[in-house]
């Protein structure tokens, strides 16, 4: 099977294939992935100033894809983070803040929950 490198302005490769390829993500998991990396760049900042630089986090994305329509129906996000130190409170204020500021600043987030429009065009080389 093909496999593609995604490649970024900044010299970032990601390799990209099918389920059956090892060694690669497939363009769900990346979705998934990037949502997950929007939420938790979007939530960095009021999670460090609440907890500390050194707070741990992991954000997972889960959600099977209908074959029929091929696509995801459902993308649940859940945010692991230790807030044992805080009172109910101050969970209930952060939580608020870190929810709102995913809302505000996720561009990922908002894309899909608001959807896109997505154009497609095919780009002959060489020849005629």
């Amino acid at each position: 099977m093909r496999r593609y490198t995604g490649r970024s302005t900044r010299g970032a490769e990601v390799l990209v294939g099918s389920e059956d390829v090892e060694g690669v993500f497939t363009p769900g998991e990346l979705m998934k992935i990037a949502l997950a990396a929007c939420s938790g760049l979007s939530s960095d900042q009021p999670l460090r100033r609440r907890l500390g630089d050194g707070y741990e986090a992991t954000i997972r994305v889960s959600g099977d894809a209908d074959r029929d329509q091929e696509r995801y129906p459902l993308l649940a996000e859940v945010l692991e983070v230790d807030l044992s130190g805080l009172g109910d409170e101050e969970k209930a204020r952060l939580l608020t803040v870190v929810e709102r500021a995913i809302d505000q600043v996720c561009t990922v987030g908002r894309t899909l929950k608001t959807g896109t429009e997505v154009t497609f065009e095919v780009k002959q080389l060489g020849g005629k």
